[in-house]
């Protein structure tokens, strides 16, 4: 039913609140596509970074090989984890380069320390990661049939998926005041009678084509996001008290702002025949699913049991992939 459920989809989300395996079960939808035939990237967005323990190897911030299926298949998984610190000091590097060729000398140490500052002001790593978000749904559309992303928990990722419509509104009011500081920069040019090449307005023109590439690019990202015929959030939850409460909260947030819930993950379900102990574990489990089906019926629910041991390494998470289908 989980593989059904996101069926067709080119970008899934899988979230939920810390701790409840999301980042287990983001790695196993994409072994278990890569199996189908499929080329899958998964990306982490999560600041703790457990893609790379989880598959037992060094992920780094560009796509790196996870395991191919070259014998049957020929799927694949790629996996990055994106670095908001590294993001961030290339998007400062960029934004200084153009200073230095827009600005007089003798503002360049004023911006630079406006730079110093923007390293450490709020939204600043947000903003970064939103960057390599958007860049690898891009990726993932051109080169991949399909994008997961295993997410941060709950209240930074509703974050995240609320800032392509913030970030695109402010850019449009940029652009405003910039088309308007053009004109009037035009009209006192035209008075003054002066002609030919004007540095301020050449820089003036740069800015807007920047502010135009990153409108376009949130924008673009907006609409994948919401577009439920390319993508679906997936939330993963232990059926107990605290999870269950935030993944109704969860659910309410994101038909707030038009994302589309997809499919339900209870995770980590106790045996009901291993004993009294995980027979009344699993008792008290049913009334926490049960709670979750009657307020979100219309939802896709799937099950996945509480597994022996750690799942570490590609042959952990194939052996778990299978299980989903």
């Amino acid at each position: 039913m989980l593989l059904n459920s996101i069926d067709g989809l080119r970008v899934v989300f899988v979230g939920g609140k810390g701790g409840v395996g999301k980042t287990t079960v983001a790695s196993s939808l994409a072994v278990a596509h890569a199996l189908k035939g499929q080329r899958v990237l998964v990306v982490s967005t999560d600041p703790a970074h457990n893609l790379g323990h989880l598959w037992d190897r060094e992920v780094g911030d560009a796509p790196e090989r996870l395991i191919a299926f070259t014998d049957a298949s020929d799927g694949l998984v790629d996996g990055m984890e994106i670095d908001p610190k590294a993001t961030l000091e290339r998007h400062l590097a960029s934004v200084e380069r153009m200073m230095r060729r827009m600005l007089p000398e003798r503002m360049r140490p004023h911006a630079q320390r406006h730079l110093a500052l923007a390293r450490e002001a709020p939204g600043s790593f947000e903003s970064a990661v939103l960057e390599r978000v958007a860049d690898a749904v891009a990726l993932g559309i051109d080169e991949y049939d399909l994008v997961v992303f295993d997410t941060a928990p709950t209240g930074h990722t509703l974050r995240l998926l609320t800032l392509p419509a913030q970030l695109t509104t402010w850019t449009e009011s940029l652009l405003k005041n910039r088309d308007r500081s053009e004109r009037y920069s035009a009209a006192m040019r035209s008075i003054a009678g002066t002609s030919g090449a004007d540095p301020a307005a050449e820089a003036d023109a740069e800015l807007r084509r920047t502010l135009i590439r990153r409108r376009d690019r949130f924008e673009n990202l907006r609409k994948v996001v919401t577009d439920r015929s390319r993508t679906g959030f997936l939330v993963v939850f232990t059926p107990e008290r605290m999870p269950v409460a935030e993944t109704l909260e969860l659910a309410e947030s994101l038909k707030a702002i038009d994302v589309p819930l997809a499919a339900l993950v209870a995770n980590r379900r106790s045996p009901s025949d291993a004993g009294q102990l995980l027979k009344d574990r699993r008792d008290a489990e049913d009334s926490q699913v049960e709670r979750v089906r009657l307020m979100l019926p219309d939802i896709p629910l799937s099950e996945l049991p509480l597994m022996p041991g750690e799942l570490v390494g590609h042959q952990a998470l194939t052996d778990f992939a299978r299980l989903l289908s």
